[in-house]
């Protein structure tokens, strides 16, 4: 094959996030995630991605690395203040001058006034970081501003360079605005999006996913396959020609595949609920308004979800969602009485078709040799059916709340689906 026939290789893309407060573990990182994911279903795997601190002698090499691919994509450090230098260090990388942009220092400056006007400051406290957060390589473009930092492109000579701001829902805004520059429109066009399957398949462990998955002759000749836990779920992910593969899945998995989409289990409940005329509600002890929380994050959810309760201590779980004294003296607020009481105590208060409760032991205090930390309960009931769920979560408080959470949307998601099969 000649030089001029031969397929053009594909693109490589490098995301790194910056900030000294990732790598004290002072917050989580989520934009190396999103941009990992985003880059992927664009067609640009990337080759790496690494957090690095604001320290030069870590950034600046880590960038120059960055810039040896097609495209990099930086986070954070475009504030005012003295740390915020990935703006300068990628000039100087890249060997590039920067300079004030003074179209752009005239709208951070008005930015910068009325939050000193607001907050009753002098804006000459703001001065030197508008000058500094206006700073701009050479070939390098504004693609917008979250709060007063740019986003910005910049044309290296070997690689485009994306810089976006830190917070994520800054970045994530700016993000398609980077998409739409000429510049990064020509890297994805030499890109080549995967074809990808999801199988999302919930009540089984990772292991036995694998299983199937050698059982069913492991990866074909050009097809990847990946295995990983997702939120309380397992994720089966196949890039290429995989139709094949995942018929085999789908007949060992059976129904414990629920979907075959990403989108996230809440959405898939208020959908169900949606298609068959149900509002929802949610009674909720251990979780304290998680569960209410993830439905609400759906934007619609209020033509589904009417509302939660978070009942923790039992006078409310008495006096709110009427669970019978009895009930408590007998088998105690972390029962599966008591959570099938909270279920029909939601539906009965907030005029629901269905409710969910969730009443456990979240720890690290609180358990016994009976109920030990981890033991959860769950009831899902509806005008036809009811459905209930005993769970020994592992891990510490936060895990067996978001555990319990996604188990508790499942079991809703679960009862939507028996009540549709049995109508049908």
């Amino acid at each position: 094959m000649s030089a001029e026939t031969a397929p053009q290789a594909s693109p490589r893309a490098t995301v790194l996030v910056t900030g000294s407060e990732l790598i004290r573990g002072g917050r989580r990182d989520a934009n190396g995630p999103f941009l990992a994911e985003e880059l992927t279903r664009l067609g640009l795997e990337p080759v790496r991605i690494t957090i690095v601190g604001d320290d030069p002698a870590q950034l600046e090499p880590a960038i120059r690395e960055g810039l040896e691919r097609d495209l990099l994509v930086l986070s954070g450090g475009l504030g005012p203040t003295h740390d915020d230098r990935t703006v300068e260090l990628l000039a100087r990388a890249a060997g590039l001058e920067a300079r004030v942009d003074d179209q752009l220092a005239d709208q951070i400056e008005g930015i910068s006034r009325r939050i000193a006007e607001r907050f009753g400051r002098p804006y000459a406290e703001f001065e030197d970081g508008v000058r500094k957060q206006a700073t701009v390589p050479e070939r390098g473009r504004v693609i917008g501003i979250a709060g007063t930092a740019p986003g910005l492109v910049v044309e290296t000579g070997g690689a485009v360079a994306i810089i976006l701001p830190g917070p994520p829902p800054e970045l994530r805004r700016l993000w398609h605005a980077a998409l739409a520059d000429e510049a990064v429109r020509g890297v994805l066009a030499r890109a080549r999006a995967p074809e990808r399957r999801i199988l999302r398949v919930y009540g089984l462990s990772e292991s036995a996913v694998a299983r199937a998955l050698a059982e069913a002759g492991g990866e074909p000749e050009g097809v990847q396959a990946t295995i990983c836990a997702h939120a309380g779920e397992i994720w089966v992910e196949l890039f290429g020609a995989a139709e094949g593969l995942a018929g085999d899945l789908r007949k060992s998995l059976g129904p414990s595949i629920f979907a075959e989409d990403d989108r996230p289990v809440e959405e898939l409940v208020l959908a169900g609920a949606r298609e068959r005329g149900l509002s929802l509600a949610a009674a909720e002890s251990c979780t304290g308004g998680l569960v209410a929380a993830r439905l609400t994050s759906v934007p619609g959810a209020s033509d589904v979800f009417l509302g939660g309760i978070v009942a923790y201590e039992d006078g409310v779980k008495r006096a709110q969602l009427g669970v019978p004294e009895r009930v408590l003296a007998a088998h105690g607020a972390v029962s599966a009485e008591a959570a099938a009481a909270m279920a029909q105590g939601a539906r009965e208060s907030l005029g629901a078709d269905v409710a969910v409760s969730v009443t456990g032991v979240a720890g690290p205090g609180g358990g016994t040799p009976e109920k030990p930390v981890g033991l959860v309960f769950l009831h899902a009931a509806g005008p036809e059916d009811e459905a209930a769920r005993e769970l020994r979560l592992p891990g510490d408080r936060e895990a067996v709340r978001g555990r319990a959470t996604a188990a508790a949307l499942h079991l809703v998601r679960t009862l939507l689906a028996q009540s549709r099969h049995t109508s049908a």
